[in-house]
């Protein structure tokens, strides 16, 4: 028959009176359960939880009851080759009715190759974001003192003499590129670092005067991070023992926050604490930690959102999980430690 002539309708049709032999390569986890070939899900793998019609009026048709997916043996292709794309589910079910020889084998081996060239490209990215995140940081001024930085922390009443250094993590770039005016600004960059104490990611900042004084800039997004951040940690404090974060003693507490405001403005009152800025509520509980840290302070948010809320008890149950002894601290007034200052 011509490919061509075929509807979606009788290509589905067809492949139904061949439903048996079908499923069987489709789900080869799974097994006949009466006029039924059961699996564990699209996958193919041993389990009840999807369900096809082998036989009469309902054969072909599939219904998976965990993932809330259901077609006819045509959808059934394109759920477990294809990705859902239809079209190429439409290809390989003509090829799999006579038009050519293309196997499961083969479509399979097709979808592994192109998952690990994407998976490749993906790693490709991530690694030439993390070189252009070091050197961004790198080619920054490293004395911040003086600078809008200082004058931008300063606004925010922070006040970086009553330190006895500033923090290493930040610096001051004059001229950095921001793609949403696509022009370059001043901008605040604070290194992320992974346990190992290698730069993964750079947080930015980009600043502008209103009124002679320094403030976050006027955009949508005055605030991103270049590079993946998951896991790293922008290093505020080193705290009275004054070592890197994999030296860290038993008895140490290591507290952490989201912003680098906030976790600065804690720094003020406590400068003998290790602090550590997540940058973000989705990392806050997935900081590394050397297995030596057994003590967390989460610095959280006065945030009584159903969301902020379930970020605070994700993180709380990451650190618990890891066998740490977690306390949380939250700011006497105000949405964060930061407005404790005003």
């Amino acid at each position: 028959m011509n490919r061509a002539k075929l509807s979606a309708a009788e290509l589905s049709a067809m492949l139904a009176q061949s439903m048996e032999q079908l499923a069987r390569e489709l789900l080869p986890g799974g097994r006949r359960n009466g006029a039924e070939w059961q699996c564990g899900s699209v996958a193919g793998e041993a389990g009840k939880s999807l369900s096809v019609h082998l036989y009469g009026a309902k054969a072909g048709v599939w219904k998976d009851f965990s993932a809330g997916q259901s077609g006819d043996p045509l959808d059934l292709v394109a759920a477990c080759l294809t990705g859902g794309d239809l079209s190429e589910a439409y290809r390989w079910a003509s090829n799999w009715l006579g038009l050519t020889n293309e196997t499961v084998a083969i479509r399979r081996a097709e979808i592994k190759e192109k998952s690990e060239a994407a998976q490749k490209e993906q790693q490709a990215h991530e690694k030439n974001n993390r070189a252009t995140a070091r050197k961004m940081w790198l080619d920054a001024c490293p004395d911040i003192i003086g600078t809008p930085v200082a004058a931008y922390l300063a606004g925010r009443r922070i006040d970086l003499s009553k330190l006895d250094h500033p923090p290493g993590a930040l610096r001051f770039a004059p001229n950095h590129y921001c793609h949403e005016v696509r022009a370059s600004l001043p901008a605040m960059l604070a290194a992320i670092s992974n346990l190992e104490g290698k730069i993964i990611a750079v947080h930015q900042t980009w600043l502008s005067q209103h009124g002679g004084q320094w403030t976050k800039a006027n955009l949508q997004c005055a605030k991103k991070v270049l590079g993946r951040m998951s896991g790293g940690y922008i290093p505020l404090r080193k705290g009275a023992a004054g070592t890197p974060l994999k030296q860290i003693k038993p008895g140490e507490v290591i507290a952490i926050g989201e912003g680098i405001e906030t976790c600065l403005s804690v720094a003020l009152a406590c400068p003998d604490l290790r602090i550590l800025a997540a940058v973000s509520l989705s990392n806050l509980g997935s900081v590394r930690l050397p297995d030596a840290a057994r003590n967390v302070l989460i610095l959280a948010d006065r945030d009584e959102a159903p969301a902020a809320q379930q970020g605070l008890r994700r993180a709380i149950d990451h650190y618990l999980q890891d066998g740490r002894d977690v306390r949380v601290a939250k700011p006497p007034k105000g949405k964060d430690f930061n407005d404790v200052l005003g």
